[in-house]
Parts: C-alpha cells; structure tokens; sequence
C-alpha cells in the first residue's frame, strides 16, 4: 500500500446512510485513494456494530466509547469495567468518542464528564488513544484535559475540530492531535483554516465523520470516506504542500496515534 494513501480517522460506518451500501462505499473511497478508515463507537449498547465491520473488512478499524450526548442514556456511561470489556478486541484502536457537547441539551454537563473521565481512564489503563468530541465547551474541555492529564499521561485526538484557537493551543500542549473535517472546506471557517495553518505538521489528522458534514463540493449530501480526499486537498493547500506529501503526513500521524493498527 502506498505510504502516501489516504486514511479517514473517523467514519461512522454502521449508520444507514453508509451501511446500507458498505461496501460501494469502501470502493468508492479505494478509488479516491482512501485506504484506511476507522469506524467510530457512540455507545456501549451498540458497539458490536462497529466491531463486527471492522471483523469484515481488512481496512477497517474502530473505536468504542459513549458520545457525550448518551451520556445520561446509557447504563454504562461511566462504568470502566464495562466500557474495558467493550474495548477488548483486535480491531479496537481507540476508546471513543467522548468529551463534551453542550450545543444540545441531550446529557447534563455532570454526566458528560463523568463518562468522559471514565473513558480516559480506560484509555489510559488499555494504553489507547481517545478521540475526543467537543462542542461549545472549549473551557470545561481543556481544563478536563488538563486535570486528567496530570493524573497519568495519555494520547488523544480532537475529532472534527470546531473549536477556536485557545483550545486548539491546549490541546496540543497536552500532546494531542488535532484531526480536520469538511468544516476545513467551508468558505466561512476562516478561523479554522487559520488554526490550521499554525498546527504542527506531526499532530494533522483528516477525517470525514460520515456521514456528516461532507465537504465542499459535496455540502448537503451524505459524506463517506471517499471525500476524505478533498479535506486532504484543502489542508495541503493551506500548509502549501503538494497532496501527496500531505497524505503521507497525516497517514504516519494517524498510524503513530492509533499504534494498534496494521497498514497494509
């Protein structure tokens, strides 16, 4: 496999919009040079979904974890040892997503970071990155990071980040990647693309977050993994890099980050 193809760190291949048509959609995305994805736990209760992908396809990998947003919903939001059985298995490269979202009113705040600090202890204790999602909580979310990080190091990224530039700085400070969606391709993200151009070239993550927020020039439709192609093509603009030296960069980032998969 080419060192310069590309990797979708995070796709959520069990919802219909993909699953319902997998795999025309991992063709699609082999014909755009997508080698890689890795298919995104949101709860306990639904994880073999996930799992059971990435036991099918060779290129597919996943993560489990509970979205903030079940936070208050799932039995098992913060119990460690039930979110650690979860996460016992070949293909799990990652504890994830969770963190904060206090756009929507679908967890109290105390929920959310009580699942939160759960997960980062398992993925501490498993030695597995989280993936980490945040939205209108960029304080409480780097004070999080930083508490817990004192506590016992661990590694992360900062999936589709959103977020402004205070957060991006602590982030990385605290040794996280920052991965970068369709937002990127957005003619109003002026200050994402400008955060972007300042973070360094080891910590760049692309993903899609299919099947959401699928890029220009494909905004309003259903995203996948594919049109991690022209997220890719935008940050190489913007860091003024060729495609492919993009593509090989953000592929050794994503491999160095989630260490317990195999390219191939």
């Amino acid at each position: 496999m080419a060192n310069n193809a590309i990797i979708d760190s995070h796709a959520h291949l069990d919802y219909p919009q993909l699953s319902d048509d997998l795999p025309a959609v991992l063709t699609r995305a082999k014909a755009a040079g997508v080698s890689h994805v890795i298919t995104i736990g949101v709860k306990l209760s639904t994880s073999h979904a996930p799992k059971t992908i990435a036991e099918t396809y060779d290129n597919v990998w996943c993560s489990v974890g509970i979205h903030p947003h079940e936070a208050g919903n799932e039995v098992d939001a913060c119990n460690v040892d039930a979110i650690k059985a979860a996460a016992d298995h070949p293909k799990c490269v990652a504890i994830g997503e969770a963190g904060l979202d206090y756009f929507y009113d679908y967890g109290q705040p105390d929920q959310q970071a009580a699942s939160f600090r759960a997960q980062i202890a398992v993925a501490r204790e498993m030695k597995l990155p989280i993936i980490v999602h945040s939205r209108d909580a960029d304080e409480d979310m780097a004070a999080i990071l930083e508490e817990e990080m004192q506590r016992g190091a661990f590694a992360g990224v900062m999936h589709c980040f959103s977020s402004g530039p205070a957060l991006a700085e602590r982030a990385l400070a605290a040794g996280f990647y920052i991965s970068l969606s369709g937002i990127l391709t957005f003619n109003k993200s002026t200050e994402l693309q400008e955060i972007a151009a300042d973070i360094p070239l080891d910590r760049l993550l692309v993903e899609t977050d299919s099947p959401y927020l699928a890029p220009t020039p494909h905004r309003g439709k259903s995203n996948e993994p594919a049109f991690t192609a022209h997220i890719l093509a935008k940050l190489a603009e913007i860091r003024g890099l060729p495609v492919a030296e993009m593509a090989k960069i953000t592929r050794q980032n994503t491999a160095r980050l989630f260490s317990k998969m195999r390219l191939s």
